[in-house]
């Protein structure tokens, strides 16, 4: 069964039979309540060195009609992030105080808007790349995306916290100020709906939509399927979550149509503890040496 609950903002639920189970999220009431293995990741992503002689490109004006970016898919046109795998973490976040454009390069051309809330929700992304007068965040409602923004017309945040998950092992690690706090088995994404792999961010929280949700609420993430058309119809346009489920039978299985799933306790935890613009990057495994 497939159902769609609520008004307005909306929760999208999937429902399989038996103990094989669901669980893509989750359309939106998005709300901001908030405030293990050794890892190396990628080199760092490359940031250019301001120059005393760099010219700074200038940022095109925005033309009328651009569409401001929501919960539905952000639109095509947006670089591809260079280093959707790199788990050094990412330590800042921009907040916009006003509708602004965001490009696709220094300099380029402007694609879409991005405004200072979705969903009600205050929009924090992490910034991943600088270069002089132009900063890199993470697109929400897209993967693996980046979106450019000149100065002005956003504000700085800090953030602490990282949470990675290794597909292979279905581990999920919170990490503070690049330390393990706590790790956490998980269910992630069946065969044709895997939990998507890359850099993506919590967008905010949402009341789970049926007791099966464990009476927890639920992490929206940036992050959409990889292939829409393969999730149920009713999870068209729905984002990938975090969450917990009503018993704990299926942690460490592919189960889920491509959310990730973690016990009542673990959720909680990260509920109380990490505020929307973390950054949630999935991996198929950690790289040690």
């Amino acid at each position: 069964m497939i159902e769609r609950w609520g008004r307005g903002p909306l929760v999208a639920v999937a429902c399989v039979p038996a103990l094989l189970v669901l669980a893509l999220l989750v359309g939106v009431a998005l709300r901001y309540d908030a405030p293990t293995p050794t890892r190396r990741g990628a080199p760092p992503p490359t940031v250019a060195v301001p120059q005393e002689d760099e010219t700074v490109p200038p940022a095109a004006p925005a033309p009328p009609g651009l569409p401001v970016i929501d919960y539905d898919p952000a639109p095509a046109g947006f670089p591809a992030d260079p280093h959707p795998l790199d788990v050094t973490p990412l330590t800042e976040g921009v907040t916009p105080t006003r509708n602004i454009a965001a490009y696709d390069a220094p300099g380029g051309r402007p694609r879409a808007l991005l405004a200072p809330s979705i969903s009600g929700v205050e929009l924090t992304m992490p910034v991943v790349q600088r270069r002089t007068g132009w900063t890199a965040v993470l697109l929400p409602s897209a993967n693996r995306r980046l979106a450019w923004l000149p100065e002005g017309g956003w504000s700085s945040v800090v953030l602490r916290d990282q949470i990675v998950v290794q597909r292979r092992t279905h581990r999920l690690t919170w990490y503070r100020h690049g330390q393990p706090v706590h790790t956490w088995s998980v269910s992630l994404g069946q065969p044709g709906q895997e939990t998507p792999l890359g850099r993506t961010f919590i967008l905010g929280t949402t009341p789970p939509p049926e007791p099966v949700y464990g009476g927890v609420d639920v992490f929206a993430l940036g992050a959409v399927p990889d292939d829409p058309e393969a999730v149920p119809t009713g999870l068209r346009g729905a984002h990938i979550g975090l969450h917990t489920w009503q018993d704990d039978d299926t942690l460490g299985e592919d189960v889920t149509n491509g959310c990730i799933r973690l016990t009542r306790t673990a959720q909680q935890t990260l509920l109380d503890e990490v505020r929307p613009g973390t950054e949630l990057v999935v991996v198929d495994a950690l790289t040690t040496s």
